[in-house]
């Protein structure tokens, strides 16, 4: 399944970086809660990660709508961008509350 398939669907999202909690190699602190898809790959090889908005604690697994993906210009890592159903973020909140990471990369925000 390509990452743009799953904008506007339902998914689960098992989160291994918890909000608040340390990257272990680049030691940044993450301001949402980011996971990944089990049983999915991504064009690097892993399994498909994801960004988590709207819920400002930390958790352990996610149910929530894709509401876009970060497509990476110079990389192979896409990323979808999740929310509570019924819930949505403007492309330059999601630039924002993803920049910690994303300013890394060149990417652009899909919706469709």
């Amino acid at each position: 399944m390509n990452s743009r398939d799953y904008i506007g669907k339902d998914v689960v999202v098992k989160i291994d970086r918890p909000f608040g909690t340390k990257h272990p190699k680049h030691g940044f602190i993450y301001p949402v809660n980011y996971g990944f898809i089990p049983d999915t790959t991504s064009g690097d090889g892993e399994e498909l990660d994801c960004y988590v908005l709207g819920v400002f604690e930390p958790i352990k697994d996610f149910n929530g709508e894709c509401i876009a993906v970060i497509h990476r210009l110079d990389d192979d890592d896409d990323k979808l961008v999740i929310a509570p159903k019924g819930k949505n973020y403007s492309d330059e909140a999601i630039d924002a509350l993803t920049e910690f990471q994303e300013r890394f990369f060149k990417h652009t925000i899909v919706r469709q």
